[in-house]
């Protein structure tokens, strides 16, 4: 058998693994398309190895440790997805650029507003009784607070 055959195969595997990698969003069929890609090096391996007649038969070693790890990529990736998923309730790779941690005071709303208007309804002023604080403070207080 010739080495052309395989190793077409391979590239095509690659490549559409590589735009499966690029175009999708949904984080499962990304982690399906880095199986194509790998399962393209194992073919690639394979071959190499059937061509070159190694006795070691390295190629086929290389290609067990090469599933051992995609096993290992897929339980884990599959978990992270599995939680980010019960957590946001997306598994879209876009909607998902705001998990990176931000300061506390630029996520909370500035809460001066609602006391006022808890005020006018439940008859107290103070701040501590707004929605989300429980240190007493405004937003003002707690952004100048993270700033200095």
């Amino acid at each position: 058998m010739h080495l052309a055959y395989p190793a077409v195969l391979a590239a095509l595997l690659f490549c559409v693994g590589l735009y499966g990698v690029l175009a999708r969003r949904n984080a499962i069929l990304v982690l399906m398309s880095v199986e194509l890609m790998l399962n393209a090096v194992n073919l690639n391996l394979v071959a190499f190895d059937v061509w070159l007649r190694d006795t070691l038969h390295s190629g086929q070693a290389l290609t067990l440790f090469t599933i051992a790890i995609a096993a290992a990529e897929i339980g884990i990736g599959l978990a992270i997805v599995l939680a980010v998923y019960r957590n946001r309730g997306t598994s879209d790779i876009d909607r998902l650029r705001d998990t990176a941690e931000t300061d506390e005071a630029e996520t909370l709303p500035d809460t001066a507003e609602t006391a006022t208007a808890e005020s006018d309804t439940a008859g107290t002023s103070d701040a501590a009784t707004a929605p989300g604080r429980t240190d007493g403070t405004t937003g003002k207080t707690k952004k100048a607070e993270a700033t200095t």
